[in-house]
């Protein structure tokens, strides 16, 4: 808790940062213990929603998992790395690295790191918070583009235009 406030008051302080939801920390705290919660309750005592592990190989889910969790920990470096790591001296538009590739790294780093962890032990409980985790998600970042539309309003929805917001574009842009 103390680490969040000292985040928050860090972040209040530079003006280079438009800002986030109010519960966005909090939401993702508690559907990250709630899904670790239930992936491991599911997957190492209860197994109730993991037959269907006996249809998919380990051959394939351990290293689509390893694959995903590798990605999740690069965008979730990077992407913090790129807003947190420098203030910047003009406030704008980040389109440098993993941003000009997606508009969220960071919350989509979240939704592979719940994904590589359901391919290592497929959990239809801890499905269900990952699907509900996905839509937090989606809304908590659909408000910080209200903010980030509202402070730099054409150079925000240009980048809207070309840079898609979850899933990559394949080929030319």
């Amino acid at each position: 808790m103390a680490k969040l406030s000292t985040q928050r008051r860090a972040q209040q302080q530079r003006d280079d940062l438009t800002g986030e939801h109010a519960v966005g920390d909090a939401g993702q705290m508690v559907l990250a213990c709630l899904f670790a919660a239930t992936w491991i309750a599911d997957t190492f005592f209860f197994k109730y929603t993991t037959f269907l592990n006996r249809y998919v190989s380990p051959v394939v889910r351990v290293p689509l998992g390893a694959i995903l969790l590798v990605l999740s920990g690069y965008l979730a470096g990077t992407g913090m790395s790129i807003v947190f790591g420098e203030k910047r001296e003009k406030p704008g538009v980040i389109r440098k690295g993993v941003f000009n590739v997606v508009r969220h790294p960071i919350y989509l780093s979240e939704i592979l790191l719940y994904l590589g962890l359901l391919m290592l032990s497929i959990s239809l409980a801890a499905a269900a918070v990952w699907v509900i985790a996905i839509g937090f998600l989606h809304y908590i970042s659909l408000y910080e583009e209200r903010l980030l539309l509202a402070r730099f309003g054409e150079e925000y929805e240009q980048y809207m235009r070309e840079v898609p917001m979850w899933i990559p574009r394949l080929g030319k842009r």
